[in-house]
């Protein structure tokens, strides 16, 4: 059995483009399937947020006829409402880092200091990493003393500038996670949007949107396994 931290998004609102207050948080998908793969298959799952707030998920992600179902499976997730203080948690103790998506990482991750030296720790460590959606706003907070991002150079997806526009935010967005990544000099590949699309980077694990999570996980799972076979 491995110990995999999840890091979620503790933002309850992100600052549109306009200036008005969007409420948000993580997305209920997002966590709920690769938590359910993970966990089923053994592994024991930590929770850990900036501050040790209690996570949210955005509304959006429990609309729909499977909306209360959804909430009822985050309700019964164990450490999901009492999470570690990000600021506490010793990553030697864990085998793999997951970052869900929803907007919530656009607000507190992408800047978050902790978090992105615990990113940079678990790049130079080659220790299984996998984010999703807008989960990769971590990967801007994750700077080495130049500046520049310790992803720089690496291949990802991510929630795409057309799916942002399409189905997302749209032009009202703060800022296009794509582009932002791009521009920071990180190698990104997009698929149609929509599309299950991952990508694997050595130990870097990456899903571009929601209906990547399962596969996302499944791709974690398959590193855990053949480290463990190692």
């Amino acid at each position: 059995m491995s110990a995999v931290l999840f890091v979620v998004s503790a933002a309850r609102h992100l600052t549109l483009a306009d200036g008005t207050a969007h409420a948000t948080g993580f997305w209920a998908e997002e966590l709920l399937t690769p938590y359910d793969v993970l966990s089923s298959a053994g592994h024991e799952i930590t929770f850990a947020t900036p501050g040790g707030l209690a996570p949210v998920a955005d509304e959006g992600s429990l609309a729909g006829p499977e909306g209360d179902a959804a909430r009822a499976a985050l309700a019964a997730i164990p450490g999901l409402a009492a999470p570690q203080r990000l600021e506490d948690v010793d990553l030697s103790a864990f085998d793999a880092v997951f970052y869900p998506g929803g907007h919530g990482p656009m607000a507190d991750l992408a800047t978050d200091p902790v978090s992105g030296a615990l990113i940079v720790r678990a790049l130079d460590a080659d220790l299984p990493l996998a984010l999703v959606c807008h989960g990769l706003a971590g990967l801007l907070a994750a700077t080495r003393a130049d500046g520049t991002l310790a992803s720089a150079g690496r291949t990802v997806t991510a929630f795409t500038d057309a799916e942002e526009l399409q189905g997302g935010l749209g032009e009202n967005s703060p800022w296009l996670l794509e582009s932002a990544l791009r521009e920071r000099g990180v190698v990104v590949e997009a698929a149609e949007p929509w599309a299950d699309f991952v990508v694997e980077d050595g130990a870097l694990v990456t899903g571009q949107n929601p209906q990547s999570s399962a596969s996302v996980a499944q791709a974690l799972l398959a590193q855990l396994t053949a480290r463990v076979a190692a």
